[in-house]
C-alpha cells in the first residue's frame, strides 16, 4: 500500500494458548486477529489433539486465511498461531509460519518474530552437513538446530540452539501435548503470559491479545527465558543469560498496540509522554495540534497538552482501505494518500499547524501531507516527530528499509524540511526520548537512530541481507 511504503514495515505476531476444554482454535483466531497490525501477508494456526498436529495457513489477513468450517476442524488442546510480514524470506505461501515439521522427538510447530543476525552463516553450514530446507526463513534454522540437537530433551536442545543463534527471536512452539515460549537473551522483540482461569495459559507478542480473548495478564517472558505451558501450569527454565537488554524501542513508537503493555510500560501513555517531551524541546508558535492517525494520535495529545495549544481532529483517515486497493497511476500518485487521509478545510483554512506524526523514513508521504494542508489554507505547517531521525537499518526484524533510501541517512534535517514543504521539522531527540522511561533508558535497543547495534548482523550487505541469494536451488524459483 502506498501509505505503508513511507512507514517502517510491521514484523510478525505470535501467538500460543494451553486450554483443553476451550475452543482452542477459535481463541487463537481472535489471538490473531488482536495482531493483525503486526503482519498481514499471511496467517497460520497449527493445533495438536493430544496426538498430532494439524495445520492451516494461508496468504491474507487472518478473516481471509479462516472460516468457521477450518476452525471447526481445528479442535485441539493447545495451539501456535502467526501472522507475518516478510522481513527476511520471500513473501510466498511455502514461508507462511507456522512451520510444523516431523523430527526424532516427534511432532513439533515454530512461529518465529524477530530476525537472526546469522541465519546465513548457519544455514550454509547445516547445509554443508545434509540439513534440508523447504523455506527461505530464518525460522527454519531453529528448527534444523533443535533436530540436531534432539538426542537431547527439547528444553536442552533450546538452550543449546540459544547458543548459535544471535540476534531477535520470539518464539512459540508446539508439541503433541504442550506450548514452550522462547525470547532472545536481549529481549529485542516482545512477548507476555497470560492465563484463562486456573489452568489454561496464553502467550502472546502483546498484552492487546490477551486482553481480546478474556485473558489475565501474569507477567512478560523475561529475556532468555524458555516457559513451557502445560498440564502442570507454567515452568520456567533459564536459557541463555544476558547482562544486557535491549528492548526494541520502536515497538513503542510506531509498531504496537496503543492499549498493549510491554516489559512494564503502557505503549499508549509511553507515546504521550513522548509528544509532551517533544513540546518541551520545541516551542512552536500555533493556532492547532493536527495529529496524523493512527500512531500519531497519543503524540499529538501529549504535545497539545504540553504546549497549551488546541487539538484537532483535521485530517479524517478512511478506514475501509484494503491492502490491495487499486494502486493509482503516476499521473495521479497523490491520491494515494487523499484515498487514506481526507484534510478538512474549516479546521485548517488560515491556521498555523503542528502536525504531528510518530516517524519519517522515506519522506514522500509527509511530503503530500504538507501540501494537502497548505491546499487546504493553512498558513504554516511544522512538522514535529516522536522520534529521532532514522539513519540506520534494523536488523533485529523490522523493515526500515535501506539506508540508501532513509532520507535522514543522507539529508540534513533543514534538507529534509525543504523536500516535504513545511516550515519547520522537529525531531524528537535521542535522549528526550529515552527519559521518557526514566531509570530504564539503557533498557532499549535505538540503533536505527544511533547506529549502535547490540548484536553486530554478521550476514549484512550493503545494509540489508537476504536468504534467497544462493539457496534458490533448494526452494524453487519464485
Amino acid at each position: 500500500m502506498m501509505w505503508a511504503a513511507d512507514k517502517p514495515r510491521e514484523h510478525c505476531g505470535i501467538f500460543g494458548i494451553y486450554g483443553p476444554g476451550l475452543d482452542i482454535a477459535r481463541h487463537t483466531y481472535y489471538g490473531l486477529f488482536a495482531l493483525q497490525h503486526r503482519g498481514q501477508e499471511s496467517a497460520g494456526i497449527a493445533v495438536t489433539n493430544g496426538r498430532r498436529i494439524n495445520l492451516h495457513k494461508g496468504m491474507g489477513l487472518v478473516p481471509e486465511v479462516f472460516d468457521s468450517r477450518t476452525l471447526d476442524n481445528l479442535a485441539g488442546l493447545a495451539a501456535i498461531g502467526h501472522v507475518r510480514y516478510s522481513t527476511t524470506g520471500a513473501s510466498h505461501p511455502i514461508n507462511a509460519q507456522p512451520l510444523v515439521f516431523y523430527y526424532a522427538g516427534g511432532q513439533i510447530g515454530l512461529a518465529h518474530n524477530g530476525n537472526l543476525t546469522n541465519a546465513v552463516e548457519l544455514r550454509k553450514q547445516l547445509s554443508s552437513t545434509g540439513a534440508v530446507f523447504q523455506t527461505t526463513t530464518d525460522s527454519e534454522v531453529i528448527i534444523n538446530l533443535i533436530a540436531r540437537y534432539s538426542q537431547s530433551t527439547l528444553e536442552e536442545a533450546l538452550m543449546k540452539c540459544m547458543i548459535d543463534i544471535k540476534g531477535a527471536y520470539s518464539l512459540v512452539m508446539l508439541t503433541e501435548d504442550r506450548v514452550l515460549a522462547v525470547r532472545d537473551p536481549y529481549g529485542f522483540r516482545p512477548l507476555c503470559l497470560g492465563k484463562i482461569g486456573e489452568n489454561k495459559f496464553v502467550v502472546a507478542s502483546e498484552s492487546c491479545a490477551l486482553d481480546t480473548i478474556g485473558a489475565q495478564f501474569v507477567r512478560d517472558v523475561e529475556p532468555g527465558e524458555i516457559v513451557i505451558l502445560d498440564q502442570n501450569g507454567i515452568t520456567s527454565r533459564k536459557g541463555l543469560a544476558h547482562n544486557k537488554r535491549a528492548h526494541c524501542v520502536f515497538e513503542y513508537i510506531y509498531f504496537a498496540r496503543a492499549d498493549s503493555n510491554l516489559d512494564g510500560f503502557n505503549v499508549n501513555r509511553v507515546r504521550r509522554e513522548m509528544g509532551r517531551q517533544l513540546a518541551r524541546e520545541y516551542a512552536v508558535k500555533a493556532d492547532v495540534v493536527l495529529p496524523v492517525p493512527d500512531s500519531g494520535i497519543p503524540a499529538a495529545k501529549g504535545f497539545a497538552e504540553e504546549a497549551g495549544i488546541p487539538l484537532e481532529e483535521g485530517l479524517m483517515k478512511n478506514r475501509y482501505i484494503g491492502r490491495t486497493f487499486i494502486q493509482p497511476s503516476q499521473e495521479m500518485r497523490d491520491l494515494g494518500v487523499r484515498l487514506k487521509l481526507n484534510p478538512i478545510r474549516e479546521v485548517l483554512h488560515g491556521k498555523r499547524i503542528v502536525l504531528v506524526d510518530d516517524s519519517l523514513v522515506r519522506g514522500t508521504t509527509s511530503g503530500k501531507i504538507v501540501r494537502m494542508l497548505r491546499k487546504m489554507g493553512a498558513k504554516e505547517v511544522h512538522l514535529c516527530l516522536s522520534s529521532p531521525p532514522i539513519i540506520r537499518s534494523c536488523y533485529y526484524g523490522i523493515d526500515t528499509s535501506n539506508e540508501k533510501e532513509l532520507i535522514a541517512s543522507r539529508k540534513s534535517i533543514d534538507k529534509i524540511r525543504e523536500f516535504i514543504g513545511a516550515d519547520s521539522l522537529n525531531y524528537l531527540s535521542l535522549d528526550g526520548l529515552l527519559n521518557v522511561f526514566g531509570d530504564y533508558r539503557d533498557h532499549f535497543c535505538t540503533a536505527c537512530f544511533s547506529g549502535r547495534y547490540p548484536v553486530e548482523p554478521s550476514d549484512a550487505r550493503d545494509g540489508k541481507f537476504s536468504l534467497e541469494e544462493g539457496f534458490h536451488d533448494t526452494v524453487g524459483q519464485y
